[in-house]
């Protein structure tokens, strides 16, 4: 806003100086001087920058793809049709969509059914018998060993009657209880031991992979419902490309159509290895689309960290990025009807008040050039409202590196060196010449910034065949005021 404001204000100050040049008393710019020219120093901006060449490109833009596989339904638009944000431009054959979902359903299903029995298989590896299961072996470790000592006190009784039959008999009875004896204590000490650590493992992994099955299941059909078959306007724009047609069989991921801002450009330019160094990102600049006249702000967004090399010549690619010309002119409109709004209160610019206190205008003469210049501002807003960027337009980038302002400036022409001093000639009131000694700031092609020596309001001698440039502001356009105002470098005010 206060660039804008800035404009506006050097704007005004232009229009005017043009009109009240005597209070300076110094010529049209640069024109060739035939003698001698005294020109009044004064506060101003002075700005350098660095000049390029380059071409718009759209700075937005994207690539709609399907989310999923399947068969183009239907495409609404064609290439270079405007659209606005959540309209829809191409839709999938939806019935494949729900056929999908019911398959990812069907497989979650059965993924939690696995994992469930892993669950259950891991349990059982873990803790392979129950506390029933102990108690009952115990029980038939008691119930063999009774068997035993029942059958050994039959051997016994057989063998004090000496019957050999029934001592034979006994002794087949005792060894088969001792089997069993075995068999139970066997059995109980197994199930007293620890699970088997082999079949625990083999447990565990399968659990692993149960779990990881169901996960990608779960995914899946979360990302099918989140995942839409219709392809939808992400922002306001306009379609550079459309890819599919109903009917065709695509994969997911596959752009069906492209779609841009119209309102957001950018431009590359190539700067030197000698001038790279004073470009930071973030930098100020101001794009002159050359076709329609108009210069637009812009920022310094990308600096490119490699050189390109062209018959041995180092440059860097720079990118800029242009303001809509939208929210550039609603700064401006605000930046004039509050400067219109400080006029009608009262507030004339200094230079039509310097003018009317020097008689060389009467105060209606100053009202009715601000209504005309009014007027004229009405009409270059309405001018302004029409234009419309295009991709490739040739542009001129111009990179702020260095700025000055409300600094004193003079003349480049007034300015003369002895070794690695400056100095100005300043007349004086007897007539005669002073060669006064001045530090010096930063220049461009028309002044130089004064920091020490001289004082607002003192003049100097422009020596003949030098040019002393009085204009303070620089437009581009043609009548009628389509174009946006910038401040020239130097200028003062």
């Amino acid at each position: 806003m206060n660039r804008i404001l800035k404009i506006i204000g050097i704007v005004i100050a232009g229009a005017l100086i043009g009109l009240v040049v005597p209070l300076t008393g110094c010529s049209e710019p640069e024109s060739e001087m035939s003698e001698s020219q005294i020109v009044t120093v004064q506060l101003g901006d002075l700005t350098i920058d660095i000049t390029a060449a380059g071409n718009l490109a759209l700075s937005r833009t994207e690539d709609l793809a399907f989310e999923m596989a399947g068969t183009v339904e239907e495409v609404m638009v064609e290439e270079g049709d405007s659209v606005k944000e959540g309209q829809l431009l191409a839709k999938l054959d939806t019935s494949e969509w729900d056929k999908e979902l019911t398959n990812l359903e069907m497989a979650l299903v059965q993924a939690d059914i696995n994992l469930r029995n892993a669950e259950l298989a891991l349990e059982q590896a873990e803790e392979p018998y129950s506390d029933e299961d102990i108690d009952s072996a115990e029980a038939a470790v008691d119930s063999a060993e009774a068997s035993l000592e029942y059958a050994e006190w039959q051997l016994d009784e057989a063998e004090d009657l000496g019957d050999e039959e029934l001592i034979r008999r006994y002794q087949s009875e005792v060894i088969k209880a001792e089997a069993s004896l075995a068999s139970a204590e066997a059995k109980l000490e197994e199930m007293e031991d620890a699970p088997d650590s082999d079949d625990v493992r083999v447990a565990e992994l399968q659990l692993e992979l149960a779990e990881a099955r169901f996960e990608n299941a779960e995914e899946a059909l979360a990302e099918a419902f989140e995942s839409s078959p219709e392809i939808i306007a992400p922002f306001d724009g306009f379609i550079t490309a459309v890819n599919v047609e109903g009917g065709d069989e695509v994969l997911k991921g596959t752009v069906a159509v492209i779609i841009a801002d119209p309102d957001e450009f950018e431009a590359d330019i190539l700067v030197s290895e000698m001038d790279i160094p004073q470009i930071e990102l973030g930098d100020t600049a101001l794009v002159v689309v050359d076709a329609l006249d108009i210069t637009v702000p812009a920022e310094v967004i990308h600096i490119s960290p490699t050189a390109t090399i062209q018959s041995g010549v180092v440059n860097y690619t720079v990118r800029v990025k242009l303001q809509s010309l939208e929210t550039v002119i609603q700064e401006q409109q605000a930046a004039r009807q509050e400067a219109m709004q400080n006029i009608e209160e009262g507030e004339l610019p200094e230079r039509l008040k310097q003018a009317i206190e020097a008689g060389q205008i009467t105060q209606e003469q100053a009202e009715e050039m601000m209504k005309q210049m009014r007027q004229a501002q009405a009409e270059q807003q309405a001018a302004l409202a029409n234009i419309q960027l295009r991709e490739g337009l040739t542009v001129t980038v111009s990179l702020v590196v260095e700025e000055a302002t409300d600094v004193l400036l003079v003349p480049n022409g007034a300015i003369n060196t002895r070794g690695q001093q400056a100095y100005v000639q300043v007349p004086l009131d007897d007539g005669s010449i002073e060669q006064r000694v001045v530090t010096t700031g930063i220049s461009d092609w028309q002044y130089t910034e004064v920091i020490d020596g001289l004082s607002e309001g003192e003049e100097v001698v422009v020596p003949e065949g030098t040019a002393a440039a009085t204009s303070t502001t620089q437009q581009r356009g043609g009548p009628g005021g389509n174009m946006i105002m910038m401040p020239a470098t130097g200028r003062p005010r």
